[in-house]
């Protein structure tokens, strides 16, 4: 696995560190953040619709980011795409 760093939160100072990382051998993006409260894990759990069973498979995992993030994940999106490209 090659993980190249895009980005981490820019308010990491307060001891938290949700960070974002493009997989260059997958082609995937690696997001580290925040487990999410019980509440907000039941109503992702709940979620159901074509294609989308209910439950979270244990190979998966909800996560929380920060929205001033968006800017990283675009960021790490656009470079995911291009190295898939190439």
């Amino acid at each position: 696995m090659k993980l190249r760093f895009i980005g981490i939160d820019p308010n990491t100072g307060t001891g938290q560190s949700p960070t974002v990382w493009v997989d260059e051998s997958k082609n995937e993006l690696v997001i580290q953040g925040w487990k999410p409260d019980q509440e907000l894990e039941a109503e992702c759990a709940a979620f159901e619709m074509p294609g989308h069973a209910v439950g979270i498979p244990d190979h998966e995992a909800v996560i929380r980011i920060p929205a001033r993030m968006v800017p990283i994940l675009r960021k790490a999106c656009d470079d995911a795409e291009r190295a898939e490209l190439r």
